[in-house]
């Protein structure tokens, strides 16, 4: 087991959260998961191992997994809403041709929330960048259909 799915696993258990099978699964699949999968990916993922659990329960681990810290929910417009295990101050770059969204750091902008705070007189409580574009495997296949 991976130190952070131990870890994570203390946090609900110190938070009075009952470890499932099922609420396990979801979260080792989500500190697995790089692509930052919607409730409906993990349900499809693990319906084969948990063939009696519904959507309904991975919207409400999610919610669990969200209201406690462990996870973070990103919402990009109409799409479905998208979770993160990787909680730390990062930033998402999106495919406008297959949704792919990637982490990235950019240390320069961790000071943007002082900044704003010192020229608009805000208290700042976060702050989200997106930044957009097309991914190295959209950009492939495009070549090869050319």
């Amino acid at each position: 087991m991976s130190d952070q799915l131990q870890e994570a696993l203390d946090i609900l258990r110190d938070s009075g959260v009952r470890i499932t099978p099922q609420r396990h699964a979801v979260l080792e699949f989500l500190i697995q998961s790089e692509k930052h999968p919607t409730a409906d990916d993990i349900y499809k993922a693990l319906e084969s191992k948990f063939p009696n659990m519904s959507v309904a329960t991975v919207y409400n681990n999610l919610r669990v997994f969200r209201e406690i810290g462990l996870v973070r929910e990103l919402t990009y417009g109409d799409s479905s809403s998208r979770f993160d295990c990787n909680t730390s101050d990062h930033y998402h770059i999106i495919c406008d041709q297959c949704g792919k969204i990637v982490d990235f750091h950019y240390p320069r902008l961790d000071e943007v929330e002082s900044i704003a705070e010192q020229i608009t007189g805000f208290d700042i409580s976060r702050h989200r960048m997106e930044v957009y574009g097309v991914c190295e495997d959209c950009k492939d296949l495009a070549k090869a259909s050319h």
